[in-house]
């Protein structure tokens, strides 16, 4: 593989994984309540509770996306 190929592959991962990070946090948000009963319900959780680990979803994903996709392509274009 090479240095263009790998730098373009990760370009694309961290363009698909914000996507998919910015469309699951306007879902969460347009369907608040609605998601929030429904998984309360399957889970048998609190809906706070329930809240708290949406939040920890969107953060450790937010956090995953910038450690695994982001900082290889910031190191890839500094080659």
């Amino acid at each position: 593989m090479t240095l263009v190929t790998m730098t373009t592959f990760f370009g694309w991962m961290v363009v698909l994984n914000f996507g998919l990070l910015l469309f699951s946090t306007i879902l969460l948000l347009a369907g608040r309540d609605k998601f929030t009963a429904l998984h309360a319900g399957l889970f048998q959780m609190e809906q706070a509770d329930v809240k708290k680990a949406y939040f920890s979803y969107l953060a450790n994903f937010k956090i995953l996306i910038i450690v695994f996709c982001l900082m290889p392509y910031i190191a890839l274009n500094l080659i």
